[in-house]
């Protein structure tokens, strides 16, 4: 039983002030969420990538607005201690029956940490661990959608239940042809269920809510029979001609973990109570972090707290210590990791050598501008966070002298509990899922030796998902600037990704230009730039020589992605989303669709062989 009241007569107030401040942003947060199917029934693409980038910024602003008001009405900054204890107790109080209390829990620690010297980030202040359960949340409001819809077909009728569930999603836009998409669903099921027999508990759950992101609304669920359960999502999208069609159906945990990528935007889902969803989707996927599906609903603060959580409890129950990463260390960012933990924490150094010329500021725009971007599943997804505490014991010696050396501003070791054991506190620092670095992965290829039929096709593969990453980024008006091996990395699942963002620029804001031909024997001689160049000037005919140089890429390159060695390549590209025109790139390969033609283009005719 939690008190009403304590003896500081302000504790309670102050709590429901936060609390107010909390439904404000979910209430706005949700609201936008929601607006994200109308946007999608009207074909409101432009509009749907300004939501999705906006909503970005709500917690921070709704954070804003409640630290401003409790400085206002109650100097919350010159409260006792003892006080914010009490806070805190109410705060527990308040969050009884509350449907969404890992994000109010969440939402209390980012304004506390703004009012309270970090001194006093402890657990007595902060919820460090969770409070109240999530575990088993129901909204009292008999009007409530429910998290998912249960349906229960036989063989003969799984037609008839497939339709019912799309129809069910109420979307506001006649489809092209349901009749066709329905019965292609259908044969894909029957596909896959092969002559598996129907068991008695046989059954279709499909989350209430679709998932919105860019030109496509996804509707996820799984099929449950006898001790089988499969992950399913049908991306629905728009037709050349206008209607809405079913464009493929997606099967199992590697399907549904690329469609939630981290190097994917955020989605828009409309969503009572968040942590229903994520269970839901961690029956989908067991081995996605739930870290990762709050960020994938676009709850990225969540997604932070929960990380951070988690490596408190990889550092408790391990003994290995952080060390510079392996491959080529950048000249814009200072990166370590801990050999047993799969992510990388990079810290932006506080001086740049020759030829980058770029500010600690314009660093960190970059890395915020591919946050509120749409990454189509080729940029990393970081995590941003300041005052980072880290065991000292578990830092090696020459990681601290190579923090000291190039980034020093970055870096405070202190006691600060006065009990002898130092700590490691990092200003500010990105942190990233670790990939095998391109450069690194294509050497061992080489080491292996390329008459090796695998070592072969390892090499084929990264060198043709190089160019389609880059090729995704073009269409999604990035200009990814330093193209280098080493810039990129590839995936558990063969995915190439971008993680070097100090160079990036929207594709529309570059000059793509022909290197011009020589004056005279000198300038052809010359192994100097010897033509004026403008700071955004790009050369696509000078890549080669930097990203070419072995003979076995060369050869896979120029077969698959010689376009990108042509200004007309870029131009092209840029000219067209200038004129208005949003590229699609969709989290599956063309093959996967209903017998359509391949993306870009939106062919809807044929039948679903």
């Amino acid at each position: 039983m939690f008190p009403q009241r304590l003896d500081a007569p302000q504790a309670y107030d102050i709590a429901k002030a936060m609390m107010d401040g909390f439904n404000r942003h979910y209430r706005l947060f949700r609201a936008e969420s929601a607006r994200a199917k109308h946007r999608f029934e009207t074909a409101d693409w432009h509009g749907q990538q300004r939501a999705q980038r906006e909503r970005i910024e709500f917690y921070d602003l709704r954070v804003k607005e409640c630290v401003r008001r409790l400085d206002n009405e109650f100097h919350a900054g010159a409260q006792p201690m003892e006080v914010w204890h009490q806070v805190k107790l109410h705060y527990i109080g308040l969050m009884v029956n509350h449907l969404q209390p890992e994000l109010a829990e969440t939402f209390f620690n980012s304004v506390t940490t703004k009012i309270l010297h970090r001194t006093h980030f402890h657990n007595d202040f902060i919820f460090v661990r969770p409070a109240v359960s999530t575990e088993y949340i129901e909204s009292t409001d008999p009007a409530a959608r429910p998290t998912y819809r249960a349906y229960y077909p036989s063989r003969d009728s799984l037609q008839q239940t497939v339709r019912q569930i799309v129809e069910d999603c109420a979307l506001q836009r006649p489809f092209e042809n349901l009749t066709r998409d329905v019965a292609c669903v259908v044969q894909a099921l029957e596909q896959r269920l092969g002559g598996a027999k129907l068991r008695t508990n046989f059954q279709v759950q499909v989350l209430s809510s679709l998932f919105f992101r860019n030109k496509g609304a996804y509707l996820v669920g799984k099929l449950i029979n006898g001790y089988t359960e499969l992950p399913f999502a049908l991306p629905i999208l728009h037709a050349q001609q206008g209607g809405l069609v079913i464009d493929a159906m997606l099967f199992g945990e590697s399907d549904l973990q690329m469609l939630f990528s981290f190097a994917r935007a955020y989605f828009m889902v409309d969503m009572e109570i968040p942590s229903a969803y994520v269970q839901f989707l961690r029956s989908l996927m067991p081995r996605k972090p739930r870290a990762e599906l709050y960020s994938a609903l676009g709850l990225a603060k969540q997604g932070k707290t929960l990380f951070y959580r988690d490596f408190l409890q990889h550092l408790r129950y391990s003994s290995d210590q952080f060390r510079i990463a392996p491959g080529i260390r950048g000249m814009v960012m200072l990166v370590f990791d801990l050999p047993s933990f799969p992510y990388v924490f990079k810290l932006i150094r506080d001086q740049f050598a020759p030829p980058k010329d770029t500010t600690r500021e314009q660093v960190q725009s970059k890395y915020l501008l591919v946050k509120q971007h749409d990454r189509v599943g080729r940029m990393a997804d970081t995590l941003e966070y300041s005052l980072v505490a880290f065991p000292r014991d578990r830092f090696s010696d020459e990681l601290i002298d190579e923090i000291r050396r190039h980034a020093p501003s970055q870096l405070e070791i202190s006691d600060r509990d006065g009990d002898g054991r130092q700590e490691v506190i990092i200003q500010h620092l990105y942190i990233e899922r670790r990939m095998i670095p391109l450069n690194i992965h294509l050497q061992e290829c080489f080491d292996t030796g390329l008459d090796q039929p695998e070592a072969h096709a390892a090499l084929t593969h990264a060198v043709v998902e190089y160019g389609n990453a880059i090729k995704d980024m073009v269409a999604a008006n990035i200009f990814p600037g330093d193209m280098l091996w080493k810039n990129f990395g590839i995936t558990r699942d063969g995915k190439v990704v971008f993680y070097d963002y100090d160079e990036i620029e929207y594709l529309t804001d570059c000059n793509f230009r022909r290197v011009p031909p020589p004056r005279c024997e000198d300038d052809e001689l010359s192994g100097e730039v010897w033509w004026p160049v403008g700071p955004r000037d790009v050369f696509p005919e000078t890549f080669g020589p930097f990203l070419l140089g072995n003979a076995a890429v060369r050869e896979v390159f120029m077969r698959h992605h010689a376009d990108l060695l042509d200004v007309d390549f870029w131009q092209s590209h840029k000219e067209r989303i200038q004129s208005g025109h949003l590229y699609d790139v969709f989290p599956y390969d063309h093959a996967r669709r209903f017998g359509r033609a391949p993306f870009p283009s939106t062919q809807n005719q044929g039948d679903c062989a």
